[in-house]
């Protein structure tokens, strides 16, 4: 179990960064068509429905990532 941990960790790092550059995508697509051209709008407005929780999901998403890249540098230097 304990020779297998980086390969662990490994794949799990693949699979969050996988759901979190498909998150980032799909938060993308759903701003329009003027923000993927810089030119969004600048009036401020609360996230509401699916955009706040892909917002709230790319936030996990990412702490996860750097919790995983942190224990992989752990899991490197022990094993």
């Amino acid at each position: 179990m304990i020779a297998n941990l980086p390969k662990i960790v490994s794949i799990i790092q693949i699979v969050i960064s996988a759901f979190l550059i498909l998150t980032i995508l799909l938060q993308q697509r759903g701003a329009g068509g003027s923000a993927i051209m810089g030119g969004g709008g600048t009036s401020y407005y609360t996230k509401r429905g699916f955009e706040k929780i892909l917002s709230t999901t790319i936030i996990v998403l990412s702490v996860l990532f750097i919790i995983a890249a942190i224990a992989s540098i752990f899991v490197a230097t022990r094993y």
